[in-house]
């Protein structure tokens, strides 16, 4: 039985683990990521493929997810949101402290790489993911390969332009980004800025009637318990989420699409629901045209080991 090292570097955790060929996770560390400290995230990483390592002799490779701007090919993180890494020689760096090839890829590539193989788009072509949590990242898989793009940094399907008119200005600074409109950021942005509202009297009592501490947790919590008003709020955040979705279709035309992410988890059909309708009444053709399955990732948060782990077994 091959077996090989996923880890999923987020801005606050590093979650690793031994995963075998049949995509099962055989044995798991999990640390917070120190994300102003670069060199610290690292040696973070490192510590736990070494413990990893250690655990289950015989690994073959190192397969490691991050979010940002990834140079897969030369092994370095161009950029991150959530970590300050700028230019950094990642894999070189893993390489030099423990003895086992490594690759690197962006956590949303490896994500929707892990649900292609063993998830919700086993048995599908051609599919999109869309990671609905903090931001909205992207992972595209033609031909049973991931996309990357002519510079290794395509997919990232949160930065398509939406709304460009619209005031709502998203993290790369650009305005109407899909991230900016259907993330979990932009659920809590939404409600707080309707706070003042008669039917937000539940949501505020859950953020201890301060409408600046609504987050979009806690409006996703409102709605699972059947709040009104915190469901409206879903509904339009879904609505544009389908934007992005007919968009997608339109220029790929997948077989179908897989929706991660913890936003996407904690709404669930409420935020997918509207998510469908938009789609499909939005792409060419709808006449006569298809929605293809838009289905909730079946792997939850271990997808981005288990696909970083997939992609370690290639180059092993």
């Amino acid at each position: 039985m091959a077996v090989t090292i996923g880890i999923d570097v987020g801005g606050t955790k590093i979650a690793a683990g031994v995963v075998d060929d049949a995509g099962k996770v055989i044995a798991r560390r999990q640390i917070a990521t120190a994300a102003m400290h670069p060199t610290a995230v690292v040696a973070g990483i490192v510590k736990v493929a070494q413990e990893l390592n250690a655990a289950a002799p015989g690994t073959t490779g190192i397969g490691i997810g991050a979010a940002g701007l990834i140079d897969g090919a030369n092994g370095v993180v161009l950029s991150a949101p959530n970590i300050a890494w700028e230019n950094v020689p990642l894999r070189q760096m893993v390489a030099d402290r423990i003895d086992l090839p490594v690759v690197i890829d962006n956590d949303a590539n490896v994500a929707a790489w892990g649900e292609a193989l063993y998830g919700a788009g086993k048995g599908y072509g051609d599919q999109i993911m869309l990671t609905v949590g903090t931001g909205i990242g992207g992972g595209i898989i033609i031909g049973g390969q991931i996309y990357r793009g002519a510079h290794g940094v395509g997919a990232e399907l949160g930065h398509m332009i939406v709304d460009a008119s619209g005031p709502s200005e998203c993290p790369c600074g650009n305005h109407g980004c899909l991230e900016a409109m259907a993330s979990g950021n932009s659920i809590g942005r939404r409600a707080r800025e309707r706070a003042s509202e008669p039917g937000a009297a539940a949501v505020l009592e859950r953020a201890g009637r301060d409408g600046a501490a609504i987050t979009g947790e806690l409006v996703g919590e409102a709605a699972k318990a059947g709040d009104v008003w915190a469901r409206a709020i879903v509904t339009e955040t879904g609505r544009w989420l389908g934007v992005g979705i007919a968009n997608v279709l339109n220029i790929i035309d997948p077989s179908a699409v897989i929706i991660a992410g913890g936003a996407a988890a904690g709404t669930g059909e409420l935020l997918l629901g509207p998510a469908r309708d938009a789609a499909a009444e939005l792409i060419i053709g709808h006449a006569w045209r298809k929605l293809p399955p838009v289905l909730p990732a079946a792997l939850g948060y271990d997808a981005g080991l288990v696909g970083a782990a997939a992609l370690a077994r290639a180059i092993s």
